[in-house]
């Protein structure tokens, strides 16, 4: 079939592609910028990449009129607006509007339980979806997931965090919440085996692991896991907001994502049991197996996506790289030096395996103090890290920046900063003729950001120089 991906960016998009691939469907995947999409794509003559937002009607037409089949897998957790549930609805109705002008006759939405009687804003937004998605053009199969585990993925980052950070914990009485964790190679296998599937056309499905475990189980099978000992008090006094300041300080997770979070964490999610395991022959892994499982691919250093290159990890980026790639001279100020090199795949190298584990070459506890000082305010820190070791793609979080442009042939690495500032931040890698060109520019926001550049300059000139250094080495 002709496949429709949305979200195809996203932490279960960027994993469902290759599934499809490999039944042999031909996949258009729709993306909001074509940066950001896997370059890997572009060799692929069964993948085709198209630019369009759902909240852009009339970017639309973009899409082909050929499809047999779509994936609804677009939702935000990191969004605080208002407006949220409306802007979420109108992303819905375009969809449907949309698509009931092709040929497609189908549709799989991927949602979130919603059984419980009282449900976060965000678990309430996609049971609105759902009802939006139902059209007489085409047939709708819904799933409906619990927390889904698996290497990346936004709880189980956050639980690795919270486990391997802290050896007792004294935490809010959430923790205590029921829950029945997934495995996200089983969403996947729900995913793929339904498509096109009549069996279960215009039916709601909900998908779990088969266990029901409380957050705190989660945290000390974790640790068990990890061959750790780990002590954990639940109180009943911890507010939701102390609980995302929790979050936020101990994890590498936003505020945004963090207020999120503990808003869902305080609602049950327990599936309905259904016959859907024995239709789709899938046979749900267990919470330990989903969690050894995904530290094999974290060892293996063969992490499809992760939740942390996404935008729901972002500072103020939203989803268009293309606004960045040009870096501003006007108005600008930089920090600009060169280097002769010697061999140019060593110092690449290097380059691409900047940040995270790697660190910035020199200074690193200046790094680590910025970090700290940009988490106290609001921002996000240096505890992202990077999800690869030694690859890097246009929208990879890498510790406090977003990767804007990454091109090994073109021998240049261009970074956004998404820490606190008071303006705008780029850090470029260039190499020409065998020189190695480092360009931090930024562009200040009035009288603030002149005062924080002057002030950071004597820093500036001890890293900048050191880091160039160690790189041209």
């Amino acid at each position: 079939m002709k496949i429709l991906v949305t979200g195809a960016t996203g932490y279960i998009g960027k994993r469902l592609v290759p599934f499809l691939i490999q039944d042999k469907h031909e996949v258009v995947c729709v993306v909001r910028d074509t940066l950001r999409a896997d370059k890997s794509y572009a060799d692929d003559p069964s993948i085709h990449v198209v630019e369009a937002d759902f909240l852009k009607p009339e970017t639309l037409n973009n899409i082909p009129k050929d499809i047999d089949l779509a994936y609804y897998l677009m939702h935000s957790m990191s969004n605080a607006s208002k407006d949220f549930e409306s802007l979420e609805q109108q992303c819905a109705i375009n969809f449907k509007t949309y698509l009931e002008s092709t040929r497609a006759h189908h549709v799989i939405y991927l949602s979130g339980i919603t059984n419980d009687h009282v449900l976060s804003k965000h678990l309430h937004s996609r049971k609105q979806v759902e009802s939006l998605l139902s059209s007489n053009h085409y047939a709708l199969t819904v799933f409906k997931a619990g927390i889904i585990v698996g290497s990346g993925s936004s709880s189980f980052e956050i639980i690795r965090d919270l486990v391997e950070k802290l050896p007792f914990m004294i935490a809010p009485k959430w923790l205590n919440t029921k829950t029945q964790p997934i495995a996200v190679r089983d969403v996947l296998s729900f995913l793929t085996k339904a498509a096109g599937n009549t069996t279960i056309f215009n039916k709601t499905y909900d998908i779990f692991g088969p266990e029901i475990l409380t957050y705190k189980q989660m945290l000390l099978q974790f640790a068990e896991v990890r061959q750790l000992k780990r002590y954990i008090v639940t109180v009943p006094v911890m507010t939701p907001k102390l609980s995302s300041y929790w979050l936020y300080f101990v994890t590498s997770t936003s505020y945004k994502l963090a207020t999120s979070l503990v808003a869902s964490m305080g609602v049950e999610i327990i599936g309905r049991p259904s016959q859907i395991n024995d239709i789709l022959d899938v046979n749900p892994l267990t919470y330990r197996e989903a969690v050894s499982l995904a530290f094999e691919k974290i060892e293996q250093n063969s992490i499809i996506s992760s939740w942390k290159d996404s935008v729901v990890s972002s500072g103020h980026l939203k989803n268009n790289l293309h606004k960045y790639v040009n870096v501003p001279k006007y108005g600008c100020l930089a920090d600009y030096k060169e280097r002769p090199i010697k061999n140019i795949d060593k110092t690449m190298d290097k380059i691409w395996r900047i940040g995270g584990k790697t660190g910035w070459y020199y200074g690193n506890y200046l790094w680590r103090i910025r970090g700290y000082i940009d988490k106290c305010f609001g921002g996000i820190g240096l505890r992202r890290g990077r999800t690869n070791p030694d690859q890097l793609d246009a929208g990879d979080a890498l510790d406090f920046w977003r990767v804007i442009y990454a091109s090994k042939s073109q021998k240049k690495l261009l970074l956004y900063a998404e820490m606190r500032l008071p303006g705008e931040a780029w850090l470029e890698f260039k190499i020409e003729d065998n020189i190695l060109k480092q360009t931090a520019t930024f562009r200040p926001r009035g009288l603030a950001g002149r005062l924080y550049w002057f002030s950071v300059l004597p820093f500036h000139g001890f890293i900048f120089n050191g880091m160039i250094n160690k790189l041209a080495e």
